[in-house]
Parts: C-alpha cells; sequence; structure tokens
C-alpha cells in the first residue's frame, strides 16, 4: 500500500516540473493554509489514512497551480503584436562600461607603465693576511639598482646600475628584440661578454663571495668582458636531444686591461656555441666553448685572443630540489697576447688557467662548497697563482643570503695568503632571472 502512494504522488507532481521548465517563473499562487498536522496514529490503518489525505491536498494544490500557468500562457498569446513591435524598436540602452579592475590600490593599466625595479645589497667582510691582494675589513661591496620592464610585444629592456665605494657603474643596460625572424633574438647597449660562465653572472648571484684567480689574471677582474656592442642569438639544429645554442658579438674594444681600442675600427669579436642535454629527471648537463678577440694596451697592431671551455653538471631531484641539489662546474681558459719583450722583440704570451668548484644542498637552508683555482698571468705566463676555497652558506630565506668563506692562496712571488671571508646578500623589490 506505501509504495502505491509514493507512486501516486510522484506521477501527479512529475508533469508539474515538465511544464514548469516550459514557461517562465510564475507569480507565486496565493498562500493556503498548510495541510492539516495528522497526530501519529496508533495503527497502519490509521497511518495509511492519514497519508492518502495528505496526498489528496497535495493534488488539489498542484490542480490550482496547472490552472494559473494555462492562464498565463493564454494571456501571452493573445497580446497584441503592435506591443511587440513597439518593444523591439524601442532604443537598446546604452553599454556601462567596466569598472577598471584594481591590484593594490591602483589599476593594472597604470602597473603596465611601471617597471620592475629592485636593490640588492652585497655587504663584505675580510679578515686574515693577504699581501698580494688586500681589502677592506669592512664594506659595502656594491648595490645593485635593477630596472626591467617589457617595452612592447617584440622587445624588452634591462638596467643593472652598481653603487660601489669608488663611484657608480652601469653594469649592463641593454634592449632584446625577442620576435626577430628566423629565429634570431638580438641585445643593444651594454653587457657582460657571453664568454664562459663566470663572466656573464653578477656578483650577487656567484655561489662564492670572490672571483676565481682565472678571472682576475685572463678575464678583466671582477668587470670581466663588459662592453658597449650588439649580440645576435640563434638556437641552432642538433641531433638526438641535444639543444645548441650560438651567440656572435661585437663590441667596442674596452674591456678592463684585456682589450683596449685605439681606434675607432678597433672592435672586439666574441663567439660562444652552448649546448644543453638532459641526462635523466634530475640531471643535465651543460657544455661550451668560447672565443673572444681584440685589441689590447700596446696598441692597434698588438692583438689578444682568448679561448674557453666550460662544463656545468647539475644534479636537482625534482621531488627534493629545495632540500637537497648539487652543482659542479669547470672552466678552462686560455690567453694569447701579443706584446714587446724587454729587449723589444715581439712575442706573443700563452697563459692558462682554470678553476673547478662544487656546490651541494645540505637541506633547505644550508649549502656547502669548494674551489680549486690556478692561473698563470697573462703579461707573463711563467708566472703561476694557486689557490683553494671553503664555501658554507645560510638561506634565511630566498630574499637574502649570509655566507662565509675560507681562502687560501699561494702566488707565484712565493708569498702566501690566509684569509676569511663573510658576506650578507639582501634583495629588495622583483629582480629578474639570471642565465641560466
Amino acid at each position: 500500500m506505501r509504495k502505491t502512494i509514493i507512486t501516486a504522488a510522484a506521477l501527479l507532481i512529475l508533469p508539474f516540473f515538465a511544464a514548469a521548465q516550459d514557461q517562465p517563473a510564475p507569480a507565486p499562487p496565493p498562500l493556503q493554509a498548510a495541510p492539516p498536522q495528522v497526530a501519529a496514529p496508533a495503527s497502519g490503518e490509521d497511518r495509511v489514512k492519514a497519508l492518502e489525505e495528505q496526498v489528496r491536498l497535495l493534488a488539489e494544490q498542484l490542480a490550482q497551480i496547472r490552472g494559473e500557468l494555462q492562464e498565463l500562457r493564454a494571456a501571452k498569446e493573445s497580446a497584441p503584436a503592435s506591443s511587440t513591435e513597439s518593444a523591439a524598436a524601442a532604443p537598446a540602452p546604452a553599454p556601462v562600461a567596466a569598472a577598471p579592475q584594481v591590484y593594490g590600490g591602483a589599476t593594472s593599466n597604470a602597473k603596465l607603465l611601471n617597471p620592475d625595479i629592485s636593490m640588492i645589497g652585497d655587504f663584505i667582510g675580510t679578515a686574515g693576511r693577504n699581501p698580494v691582494s688586500s681589502a677592506p675589513f669592512l664594506e659595502m661591496h656594491e648595490s645593485e639598482l635593477g630596472i626591467q620592464a617589457i617595452v612592447d610585444p617584440y622587445a624588452r629592456a634591462d638596467f643593472f646600475v652598481s653603487f660601489g665605494e669608488t663611484g657608480v657603474n652601469v653594469e649592463e643596460g641593454f634592449i632584446t628584440f625577442t620576435s626577430l625572424p628566423a629565429g634570431f633574438v638580438a641585445k643593444v647597449g651594454k653587457m657582460r661578454a657571453a664568454f664562459g660562465k663566470v663572466n656573464t653572472i653578477h656578483n650577487h648571484a656567484l655561489s662564492f663571495i670572490d672571483r676565481p684567480l682565472v678571472t682576475n689574471n685572463l678575464l678583466a677582474g671582477e668587470d670581466g668582458l663588459n662592453d658597449a656592442g650588439f649580440s645576435v642569438t640563434r638556437i641552432l639544429p642538433a641531433p638526438g636531444n641535444w639543444f645548441l645554442e650560438g651567440t656572435a658579438q661585437v663590441f667596442r674594444g674596452d674591456s678592463g686591461d684585456v682589450f683596449t681600442s685605439s681606434r675607432r675600427q678597433d672592435a672586439s669579436v666574441i663567439g660562444h656555441l652552448r649546448t644543453y642535454r638532459d641526462l635523466g629527471e634530475s640531471t643535465n648537463l651543460d657544455l661550451g666553448v668560447s672565443y673572444a678577440r681584440g685589441h689590447n694596451a700596446n696598441g692597434s697592431d698588438y692583438l689578444t685572443s682568448l679561448y674557453g671551455v666550460d662544463a656545468t653538471l647539475r644534479w636537482k631531484p625534482l621531488r627534493r630540489a629545495i632540500y637537497h641539489s648539487m652543482l659542479w662546474r669547470s672552466e678552462f681558459f686560455w690567453s694569447h697576447r701579443d706584446q714587446l719583450s724587454p729587449t723589444d722583440i715581439f712575442q706573443t704570451q700563452r697563459a692558462f688557467g682554470l678553476y673547478s668548484s662544487i656546490d651541494y644542498r645540505v637541506n633547505r637552508r644550508w649549502t656547502v662548497g669548494g674551489r680549486f683555482d690556478r692561473s698563470a698571468r697573462a703579461t707573463d705566463s711563467t708566472l703561476v697563482d694557486n689557490g683553494a676555497s671553503a664555501i658554507l652558506t645560510y638561506w634565511p630565506s630566498e630574499f637574502s643570503q649570509v655566507r662565509g668563506q675560507y681562502r687560501f692562496g699561494h702566488y707565484a712571488e712565493g708569498l702566501t695568503a690566509n684569509e676569511f671571508l663573510f658576506q650578507f646578500l639582501f634583495v629588495l623589490g622583483a629582480h629578474g632571472a639570471h642565465p641560466f
């Protein structure tokens, strides 16, 4: 009996829902008294009679709603066509301008006109003894101001201004054209030359406080090969799963004591070929060869040629990257410098230098590393300097670093250096990523 009553109620209600979907929602019907509450009967027959009474009341209400729906349908069909035409002729309301989106109190359009600005502080302290290359006990070594923005859909601009204790210097300032034909990417301005790896890295992005000995002896010191000019880069076809990229650069010809331009045509040229491959899910290999050629301080008839080979092995497991990783990097450099001997005989000094470093991330906060240095001097290849360093870095967050480094040096003059360096790095603002 119960199943029969419930089935009858469902059959009565379903047509109502089907009609309601075809028509607009009608005005609510007049309120009626709710079905009378039936006291809980004592026997099963009384409960059945109570349910039958409630179903009857629901059927009456359903019939009333059906009648109202039929009246609404008839009224709509009998409406005069003139009213429909007048409604169609009525002008459409004026569109309302959408309110501009607001982010942090400024509109999104205003943000497009503002570049990303950052400031990086590099504070260094030095203790110990170095009779060849002395440094202050405490110094604000560098404050780098970065200004970066997308100029238009075809170019972006990057400027890095370095404030040091000896003055202000535009470390880099160039525009990059990213949408040239045939897949070329061009840079114009002042930039670090694409010679090896360490030469392209800013001071604060290094994994050690100082630069290797070979940088000071063969690659123009801390500023490295850095000059005004233009650069063209293109990804080249390569076999298998290798990535191959070629870069050609032409500079004015002035880079520290390595290249010196005496005439307007004394330009320097740089070439770099880089190849990269993933060895697995967590490991990749990066190899490169470099060449540079320019005139030196002896005059326009004297050239300096540099050759370089670099290799980088990275291990960074995807699931534990913030806790464990390893980076091993080595670079080898050869310098051929034309000059006069003490007896005024033309000669070419051939000097060789290298460094090899390794960094291992122990956990999320701590990184340990070491570096070995060996380099002859560009003007006298018989003088060879050696060095070794141990580095410990603590990361309070991604925006700051505290680093300590023990540095040992044995110079060609027979002098020995033992030093302890410490460094505080801190970042303010949005600073773009550096070359990978």
